[in-house]
């Protein structure tokens, strides 16, 4: 269903939980136009909340820089309070650097029957996940990556950009609620828009966990790998999306 102001849904929102690559960003960067709708949004009181499957390392700078009120690193294992040097584990780790070599034994077991995959420049960055490009790899051979990773007993998501070999169950959404609960326990679930592109966003639009969720128009290029699909779709791709669904915010807010 398209984004309209018509749908009513739209008037309670205090809160925007948002993808990153794909979604905030345009060919790969942030815009003027995005920084100021997020400028915007923050001044009528709306707050965002980033939910990426970026580094640890690269999300520790990024919630303190951008007029948001923090952001969940690797696809739901941390969450960075903006302007805050405490890091809060979403996933339980007992020992890193235990975890961190079970997933690089698991990423070489993948190489053996996938050669090519290479290991993703930020992935030494990385705490709870294990990432590699998507490169050139096809939809089958996604599920096959994704299949071999249950086998051995990890979950699998990928993104426009990387493929994530992480602990079953670690995602956004069941991060998203652990922030909230914690963080944000003012906002019920119908005051919260979640936005995404890709796979790696799909329990985003779990109507069971969130009943207002918006796609940007790149995420119909997945719609056949999607269980889960965003209740409305912008009519703008990446950032240009956001930022319609930002003109949205504002404008309900107003009347």
């Amino acid at each position: 269903m398209l984004l309209s102001s018509n749908h009513k849904c739209f008037d309670k929102i205090s809160l925007v939980a948002t993808d990153m690559d794909g979604t905030l960003t345009r060919k790969g960067r942030f815009t003027t136009t995005l920084l100021q709708a997020l400028e915007h949004l923050a001044g009528r009181g709306i707050k965002v909340l980033i939910l990426t499957g970026r580094s640890a390392g690269w999300v520790s700078g990024l919630a303190s820089y951008l007029p948001i009120v923090g952001a969940v690193a690797e696809n739901g294992g941390l969450f960075y309070p903006a302007n805050s040097e405490d890091v809060f584990k979403l996933t339980s780790i007992n020992d890193y650097n235990e975890h961190r070599q079970a997933l690089a034994t698991a990423f070489s077991k993948l190489q053996t029957q996938f050669p090519r995959i290479q290991e993703s420049s930020d992935n030494r960055f990385r705490l709870t996940d294990w990432t590699f490009d998507v490169a050139d790899l096809t939809t089958q051979e996604l599920t096959t990556l994704d299949n071999l990773c249950q086998d051995m007993g990890w979950g699998f998501t990928y993104s426009s950009v990387q493929c994530h070999i992480k602990p079953i169950g670690q995602e956004k959404a069941k991060a998203l609620l652990q922030v909230l609960k914690q963080f944000f326990p003012e906002y019920q679930t119908e005051q919260v828009v979640t936005v995404g592109d890709s796979p790696n966003d799909e329990s985003l639009f779990n109507k069971d966990y969130f009943p207002v969720s918006v796609g940007v128009a790149n995420v119909l290029e997945y719609s056949q790998q999607l269980k889960y699909q965003p209740a409305y779709v912008t009519s703008a791709y990446e950032g240009e999306g956001f930022c319609e669904l930002a003109d949205l915010l504002l404008k309900v807010s107003q009347t």
